[in-house]
């Protein structure tokens, strides 16, 4: 069901100057049924609860720069990537949040709302707080904390 890759992009994660140890890769593969994008994020920042981990939101962004000014390091990653104009969280830069396990997380998914030419150039971040899949326009995800841009 998942053979017959087509074509792979990749965005590696750097976090900002107040999370620096935040580093990894997202690498999206493209199939026949959709592209599967996998998350590998380490040095996140961990929860003081021992009951549960962290959620981070976690998006494309339209932006094709990871850089800012100094209110907002990333703010050259402008808004989620929303070609088809839908409401959040139907953009087709959204996408589901990580789950912080002892400063680590894991994901993959398989997404089909968009093809790997849609999203090269764009950058993925990772937000400090989680996504309520809600709010208007973004999700009151907070603030930029990491960024690749996808190559």
């Amino acid at each position: 069901m998942f053979t017959n890759i087509f074509n792979i992009a990749k965005a590696d994660i750097k976090g900002g100057k107040k999370y620096p140890n935040i580093n990894g890769s997202i690498t999206f593969k493209e199939t026949k049924t959709g592209v599967i994008v996998t998350a590998k994020i380490n040095g996140l920042p961990q929860s003081k609860n021992s009951c549960t981990g962290r959620f981070f939101g976690f998006h494309i962004h339209e932006g094709n720069s990871c850089s800012g000014n100094a209110n907002d390091e990333f703010a050259n990653a402008k808004s989620h990537l929303n070609t088809t104009n839908c409401p959040h969280p139907f953009h087709i830069g959204d996408l589901p949040p990580l789950i912080e396990n002892n400063g680590y997380a894991y994901m993959s998914v398989l997404i089909n709302k968009f093809k790997i030419k849609d999203i090269l150039g764009k950058v993925v971040i990772i937000h400090d707080m989680p996504d309520d899949f809600t709010s208007q326009p973004s999700g009151n995800s907070g603030t930029k904390i990491a960024c690749g841009k996808i190559k």
